[in-house]
């Protein structure tokens, strides 16, 4: 577990200080209306990581996959921290999104692996522990070294967290495995891989880069509905497919599916524009909005770390996920009344409601999806739950970014109709904002600010479509034990891992 948490805080940690940093990077590479494609790239890569990974590590390992997903995200915070322009900085951050998005799927396959469904809740608030750390540590950090050192640190932070993690694994995990001679799945990883990057690059192109009736839209359309067409139909011939579709079979795996891509949307849009309305419309420091960020991570951990304690004792959880998605609900509905006049204490509820109600939903609902499945199936349902929250964000994120580039200029033009806006970038920068003419810095940050509630705005039906579907969750009893029916499910290794509650 300690070498788990060390590479879950690697990952965590990163994130969070580059979320925070995010504002002060792109601005000095080219502007913050580009500021989505730094994190797309991320969670592009990751997402398409997560269930590869997944995969291999059935076939070749849990620790062997692990190390690797370290290694590769050492890799790209190396190229981060090197990088010189803000296309070097997008490609290593794919990079190393590679890399994290294989340590978030592997370690928790892992914590499947070792704990029942029914003891798991009690760990989840350690795993959770670790994420709000990380969470509270990477704004503070983030902050700190953009202000007093240079952002290039945050990524050269990572190599010894990294290098301590792979050693911990090294000498510390030990799980039955016996290698398998199965065929990877890569047409089917290709094929996902190319339908999600082309209605991916709809959501950031249209509209800005080129109209929405354009026929480059249309193409891009055209081209990710065929690949994801051809995805589906490969996999069902597929001798080892990457993404079974049987499991959509499960009711509850569907169900949880739906819910984790609403919710990466709203977890992504918070965790990526309230930095940058924290920066510019209140003109905070970046290390101040690293710690106007807290009340989300305090939600996150006081529910999760409860919730996962009442599942354990009482082993029912149904109503857990849809109490915590109702309240989340009620936080992007805060968020979204957003404006150049808003409080900083209706931002801090508004982040402290959304974070109380994903701590007690996504926890509870890996829970519900990996007691759903066959135990030869933990593997592939956690790592899927991982992908789709992502894909869900990496989607999100850059259709937030598009719309947050668009509704600005609509509403920069409306208040200054004397003026060229679209010849202007008036995002170039939070320093750039603050060093504008009063008047003129007045009517961008309440144009931004309105730009940004507008995101939450959007927000708001994909969190309520969440709670519709939390009703429909079948409630199953929790195992109390990982008692695998097949040896041939974990390479000839019968596994039981039983615990008295």
């Amino acid at each position: 577990m300690v070498g788990l948490l060390t590479g879950m805080f690697l990952s965590g940690l990163d994130g969070t200080a580059v979320n925070t940093a995010l504002p002060v990077i792109v601005g000095e590479f080219g502007g913050l209306d580009h500021i989505a494609w730094v994190g797309t790239a991320y969670v592009l890569s990751s997402t398409a990581a997560t269930p590869i990974l997944g995969k291999l590590s059935d076939l070749y390992g849990r620790r062997r996959m692990f190390q690797l997903s370290i290694a590769v995200f050492i890799v790209g915070s190396v190229l981060c921290g090197i990088a010189q322009s803000l296309l070097q900085l997008v490609l290593a951050r794919g990079v190393q999104g590679i890399g994290g998005g294989g340590v978030l799927a592997v370690g928790f396959v892992v914590v499947g692996d070792l704990v029942p469904p029914r003891e798991r809740g009690r760990y989840s608030g350690l795993i959770t522990a670790v994420f709000a750390a990380a969470s509270v540590c990477g704004p503070l950090l983030g902050g700190f070294l953009v202000d007093q050192l240079s952002w290039r640190w945050i990524f050269w932070l990572n190599l010894p967290l990294g290098a301590l993690g792979m050693v911990v694994i090294q000498r510390a995990l030990r799980l039955p495995f016996t290698p398998h001679a199965r065929p990877v799945d890569w047409t089917g990883a290709a094929l996902l891989v190319g339908s999600v990057s082309c209605l991916l690059l709809v959501t950031v192109w249209g509209g800005s880069e080129l109209p929405w009736l354009s026929t480059g839209i249309g193409l891009l359309v055209a081209a990710g509905l065929a690949l994801g067409a051809l995805f589906l139909w490969y996999e069902r011939r597929a001798p080892e497919p990457i993404l079974p579709l049987r499991l959509f079979g499960n009711g509850t795996y569907r169900l949880v599916m739906v819910i984790a891509a609403f919710t990466g949307v709203v977890m992504f849009t918070v965790s990526a524009f309230m930095p940058l309305f924290l920066q510019t419309v209140t003109g905070v420091s970046a290390t101040r909005s690293g710690l106007l960020m807290l009340p989300n991570i305090i939600g996150l951990t006081v529910s999760s770390v409860g919730c996962g304690r009442v599942v354990a004792r009482t082993g029912r959880y149904k109503w857990l996920p849809i109490v915590g998605l109702s309240v989340m609900t009620v936080g992007v509905l805060v968020l979204a009344r957003l404006d150049g006049g808003t409080s900083r204490w209706e931002t801090g509820v508004g982040l402290f409601l959304v974070g109380l109600g994903l701590g007690a939903a996504m926890p509870i609902l890996t829970v519900a999806v990996q007691n759903a499945v066959p135990f030869r199936d933990l593997g592939v349902a956690t790592s899927s739950n991982h992908f789709f929250r992502s894909l869900g964000g990496a989607l999100g994120l850059a259709a937030m970014g598009a719309l947050l580039a668009n509704r600005f200029t609509a509403e920069l033009a409306g208040r200054l109709p004397d003026h060229d806006v679209e010849g202007r970038d008036y995002l170039s920068s939070p320093d750039a904002i603050r060093s504008l003419p009063v008047p003129l810095r007045g009517e961008v940050v309440e144009s931004l600010a309105d730009a940004v509630g507008a995101l939450f705005l959007v927000c708001l039906p994909l969190a309520l479509m969440c709670v519709v579907v939390g009703l429909f969750l079948e409630e199953l009893p929790l195992r109390t034990t990982n008692q695998v029916e097949d040896d041939d499910d974990v390479g000839g290794e019968a596994l039981d891992v039983s615990f008295s509650p």
